[in-house]
C-alpha cells in the first residue's frame, strides 16, 4: 500500500512542476508576443511616417517637374521665336548686301 501511496504522490509532484513548467511557458510566450506586437507597431508607424513623408516628398517633385516642363516649353518657344527674328534679319541684310551697289548709284 506504501507504494501505491508514493507512486501516488509522485504523480501529483510531476503533475505540479509540469503545470509549473506551462505556466512558465506561458508566461514567456505572452511576454514575447507582446514584445513582438509592440515592435510591429513600433515598425508600422514608422513606415506609416515613411510613407506620408515620401509621398510629400514626391508631391513637390512633381509639383517641379510640371514647373519645369513650364519653363522648358517657355525656353523653346522664346528659341523659336530667336530662330525666326534671326531668319528675317538675314533676308534683311541679304537684300542690303545684294542691292548696296545699286542704292550707291
Amino acid at each position: 500500500s506504501g507504494g501505491v501511496m508514493q507512486l501516488i504522490e509522485q504523480i501529483i509532484s510531476d503533475a505540479k512542476a509540469m503545470e509549473a513548467e506551462a505556466i512558465r511557458s506561458e508566461s514567456d510566450a505572452q511576454k514575447a508576443y507582446e514584445d513582438f506586437v509592440k515592435e510591429t507597431n513600433g515598425s508600422v508607424e514608422a513606415k506609416s511616417k515613411d510613407i506620408i513623408n515620401k509621398s510629400e516628398e514626391k508631391a513637390k517633385k512633381e509639383g517641379d517637374l510640371i514647373e519645369a516642363k513650364e519653363a522648358k516649353e517657355g525656353v523653346l518657344l522664346e528659341l523659336e521665336q530667336l530662330s525666326n527674328f534671326n531668319a528675317e534679319l538675314h533676308k534683311s541684310c541679304d537684300f542690303v548686301l545684294k542691292n548696296f551697289d545699286l542704292r550707291q548709284t
